[in-house]
């Protein structure tokens, strides 16, 4: 309960003070960074999973964290998911050292670090500093809670192959029949339904309206050039009267009470891909081998590669980069 009390009250301390000229000052990593040292240990940098965070949110995290080790030519250690389940299921941990190991059994200290953004030099100078003046000391440096890492994509080789070879791939069951081309598309409703009540602006931002969905699939249907029949299976929430707009398509499935990591499991498995303004579709997207037809118009990046196709607002795109 005390540690509760102390990570509310910091969290507070940090959204107050995160816009101040004097931010960086509330941490003691950076009182010391006027000191150089010689380098004489092995450094490693880690960013916790936001237990409170849904699990697209988590995964950002810790991409951030496996990102901004190699940013600043540091080792990665792995902060476990905050579910135990979520941690199996994903394999990200696979082969790398842990914060706790390196705490418990190395004599590895915790370090802090302000929140930066990445895209200011001055920022990216002062963290650098921070950790040029512990080089001398057994020392894991840890991301403050949320540190943003906008593309998300510079990690999608590494993150594939830990999730592709995870454990928990070997008794995948997918409802998929492999006759068929599979097309999985995620609607997302849940929170952000009631945010356009509530007008919350982080809810209103991510909302699209079933015709932009309707709109893809159908420039979907209608061009993608396969040997086999087409089947769709809708993720979201809900009843299917929610859905009626997608009446019209053949072969469609929905899925709207499959669990979490079901749905996730098979949007990655999908030989095409349709995803809306989520971290929850955006991270299959990132571990899919297949087609991603995205909205362009969202807060992470994409590669720009033949097999990520983006749509504007409208869900309108170039569908001469399906095939």
């Amino acid at each position: 309960m005390i540690q509760k009390i102390k990570t509310y009250l910091w969290a507070k301390l940090v959204s107050y003070t995160k816009t101040k000229n004097w931010y960086a000052s509330i941490y003691r990593s950076s009182w010391k960074t006027s000191k150089v040292r010689p380098n004489t240990q092995k450094q490693y940098f880690s960013a916790i999973p936001n237990p409170g965070a849904g699990i697209g949110h988590q995964m950002a995290n810790w991409i951030a964290g496996y990102w901004f080790a190699q940013k600043f030519e540091l080792s990665f250690a792995h902060t476990p998911f905050s579910s135990q389940k979520w941690e199996h299921f994903l394999g990200f941990g696979a082969n790398e050292i842990k914060v706790h190991d390196l705490v418990k059994s190395q004599g590895y200290k915790k370090v802090k670090l302000p929140l930066f953004d990445e895209n200011k030099p001055q920022d990216i100078e002062l963290i650098r500093k921070i950790i040029n003046s512990y080089t001398d000391k057994k020392v894991v440096f840890i991301a403050e809670q949320d540190q943003f890492y906008k593309d998300q994509i510079g990690v999608i080789a590494d993150i594939k192959t830990k999730f592709h070879n995870a454990e928990a791939r070997k008794t995948k069951q997918l409802v998929y029949n492999q006759n068929y081309f599979n097309i999985a598309i995620h609607v997302r409703r849940g929170d952000i339904t009631i945010g356009q009540e509530t007008k919350k602006p982080n809810l209103l931002m991510r909302w699209q309206n079933n015709d932009y969905f309707k709109n893809v699939l159908l420039s979907v249907v209608n061009t993608i050039k396969t040997e086999k029949p087409l089947a769709i299976y809708l993720f979201s929430q809900g009843d299917e009267k929610d859905f009626q707009e997608f009446n019209e398509f053949k072969n469609l499935n929905f899925c709207l009470d499959m669990s979490a990591q079901d749905s996730f499991e098979h949007m990655v498995y999908a030989d095409l891909l349709i995803t809306s303004k989520s971290s929850f579709s955006y991270k299959p997207a990132l571990l899919s081998k297949g087609i991603k037809v995205c909205p362009e118009d969202f807060w992470h990046g994409y590669p720009k590669t033949k097999d990520w196709v983006l749509a504007d607002n409208d869900g309108i795109f170039d569908v001469n980069l399906l095939n």
